[in-house]
């Protein structure tokens, strides 16, 4: 069954979005934090401002996971999908076509794995960066690429050879401890979140992620999210008003 969120003033989508009629699980996130939803989220952005509307997109940066209903002016669509947005469509869309539209929308992150989930660490491919519950790491790229790197075959070595091939794009020794210097760095970032026996050295050479590390969902809550906290400072009590007053005005 595929997953999805919903954003807005009330708890339940309304039936002409309710994507659980064709067979949709509806989350509500861990503890109503979406920091670790990684599947779509149908956003009612009918009462918002187009600023505030940006805001949400970029909270997310790149926003795949956002799709975003109720924006009625084209050339506001066009500059959502610019940011980032999965999708942005009017608020009368057919909820088989917003369930169309989501599915490929779900089927996307499979095709490019935006989380790795190693111990309590969340890697986070577009924002190149890890997050150990609600505190983000604030990785170099390199560092971010070194980890990626060795979370493609956890508990393998991966020799210095290779980490200049993949990560730093290089087929030739560049004669500096490159290699070495962000390893330390990394290892350093991680140490302060807990994580200091993550990267280990191979006798041998090269690295490799530690085996005692299983690869795991973090628990911790996520209040320093940014797109929870960009949710936390809308006023829904104030835009399920004015929806109302909308729907009332102009029913369907």
């Amino acid at each position: 069954m595929t997953t999805f969120g919903w954003v807005a003033a009330g708890k339940d989508p309304p039936g002409h979005w309710d994507m659980r009629l064709f067979d949709w699980h509806l989350c509500h996130g861990e503890a109503g934090s979406r920091a670790d939803c990684k599947h779509v989220l149908l956003c009612d952005v009918r009462a918002l401002s187009p600023a505030q509307r940006i805001g949400l997109a970029e909270a997310d940066r790149p926003a795949w996971r956002l799709i975003l209903l109720g924006v009625e002016e084209p050339r506001e669509r066009a500059h959502l999908l610019s940011v980032g947005c999965a999708e942005a469509l009017s608020a009368t869309t057919t909820l088989r076509e917003v369930a169309a539209r989501a599915r490929r929308v779900d089927e996307m992150f499979g095709l490019l794995p935006r989380w790795r989930l190693i111990g309590p660490l969340t890697l986070d491919l577009f924002h190149r960066d890890a997050r150990h519950g609600s505190r983000w790491l604030n990785l170099h790229p390199r560092e971010f690429g070194v980890l990626w790197r060795l979370a493609d075959q956890p508990g393998e070595a991966v020799t210095r050879a290779q980490l200049l091939k993949d990560v730093w794009r290089l087929t030739h020794e560049p004669g500096t401890n490159s290699v070495e210097v962000h390893v330390s760095r990394l290892r350093g970032k991680l140490a302060a979140s807990g994580c200091e026996r993550l990267v280990e050295t191979v006798p041998m050479g090269g690295y490799r992620l530690s085996g005692e590390v299983p690869f795991m969902l973090a628990r911790a809550p996520a209040e320093a999210d940014q797109l929870d906290r960009y949710l936390r400072e809308i006023d829904w009590q104030r835009t399920e008003h004015v929806c109302s007053d909308k729907l009332a005005q102009n029913p369907r």
